[in-house]
């Protein structure tokens, strides 16, 4: 990503599933076939409710759910002829205001440590 000046940033980092079935491992400890199964059956998941036109909510993170997109005419870019494109769903994630929060604090406590300490404080 550039800053304002068009100069780059800090070198960003991208986080593949491979990275977080690791994590799952090191959190965890399970083997890494439990592990890829753990991470691979979120995913499906979250796949088969989209289809479903199903809404995920997962709270402290945000939500998924499908927008429909109008049709259009577009054009070949080779071509430059004229083309329909017909509507579709697209895939949309909603932000949780504390996911935004725990994005724009440049340390902040893991999500579940600080999930765990509000979630479990003694009510008066």
């Amino acid at each position: 990503m550039a800053s304002a000046t068009g100069k780059p940033e800090a070198a960003e980092r991208t986080v593949t599933k491979a990275d977080l079935i690791e994590e799952v491992i090191r959190v965890t400890e399970l083997p890494r076939k439990e592990s890829e199964t753990v991470v691979e059956t979120v995913f499906e998941s979250i796949i088969e409710a989209l289809q479903k036109n199903d809404k995920i909510e997962i709270r402290g993170f945000g939500s998924f759910r499908t927008r429909q997109r109008r049709g259009r005419i577009g054009r070949n870019p080779k071509t430059g002829a004229k083309v329909e494109v017909p509507p579709k769903r697209i895939p949309f994630f909603k932000p949780s205001k504390e996911l935004k929060d725990f994005v724009n604090v440049h340390k902040a406590a893991p999500p579940a440590a600080a999930a765990s300490s509000s979630e479990h404080a003694p009510q008066g």
